[in-house]
């Protein structure tokens, strides 16, 4: 798998299909990986060029023992921008991907050719969730992600999925399994003090999609209407009967809504 050093770690990516519009880049959320986009990939790469990778302590990318911020995270994807020679990209972040996508818009606009914000939210923690994960962070540091990786998904994911795809549920616990102890403590911590991200809603000029599931209760429809409200151009996607992880609990809704927006 190819790879790119970007402060000190190697961060693996894939590079798939091509089209004439700007390259799609899709940053996955915590603490999965890049796998968690492979329906995209597999909907978009007949027309677009789309390259996904795992984020620092992630994957199959490297770790370092240290928090995580948001912005570091947004340099990262930068150099990564920057060593592949990308330009302007349409670029894709869910839940924490999402956090990385705002951080990167207000260092890099110029790399922006639009903007996807997926089961996400421009707000910071609160002191008690930030707390949480806090705690969590010494949970992993201490027993490793086996416990996060039993019991995360279930919260994620609707009911339907839980009790009637398996292979979805077992996918998403993979995923957290192949992360390292320093990468999902780095990350929790990282998202415990990351910034409000308001005022950068308002300086995005690039068309925008938002979407939601219609059950998200980590990411609300509430703060993703707010997002679309405030983001000029943008474009508010609700997908019905999904949760957190919509795009694996409804990939076809998901998928069409990111197709329409690429395409119009």
């Amino acid at each position: 798998m190819p790879t790119v050093q970007t402060n000190g770690i190697e961060t693996a990516y894939t590079d798939q299909g091509q089209g004439d519009g700007p390259p799609v880049v899709l940053i996955h959320g915590f603490p999965y990986n890049k796998s968690m986009w492979d329906d995209q990939v597999a909907a978009l790469s007949g027309s677009h060029r789309v390259i996904t990778y795992d984020l620092r302590g992630h994957g199959d990318s490297g770790a370092t023992n240290e928090t995580y911020t948001m912005e570091m995270l947004a340099e990262d994807l930068h150099i990564l921008v920057e060593e592949l020679s990308l330009g302007e990209v349409a670029l894709g972040g869910f839940s924490m991907g999402g956090y990385v996508a705002l951080a990167f818009a207000a260092a890099y606009p110029e790399h922006l050719d639009s903007l996807m914000l997926l089961d996400t939210r421009h707000l910071p923690d609160t002191e008690q969730a930030a707390e949480g994960r806090e705690n969590l962070a010494k949970q992993v540091e201490a027993d490793g992600v086996g416990g996060l990786a039993e019991a995360l998904p279930a919260r994620m994911l609707t009911e339907a999925t839980v009790n009637g795809k398996p292979d979805v549920v077992a996918k998403a616990s993979d995923m957290i399994r192949a992360a390292s102890p320093e990468g999902v403590a780095g990350a929790a911590r990282g998202m415990a003090v990351r910034r409000d991200q308001t005022d950068t809603l308002g300086s995005i000029h690039v068309p925008t999609l938002i979407v939601v599931g219609d059950q998200d209760g980590i990411t609300p429809p509430v703060d993703a209407q707010a997002m679309a409200d405030a983001i000029y151009n943008s474009t508010l996607v609700t997908i019905a009967d999904a949760s957190h992880l919509s795009n694996l609990d409804k990939p076809d809704e998901f998928n069409r809504a990111l197709v329409d927006f690429l395409s119009s």
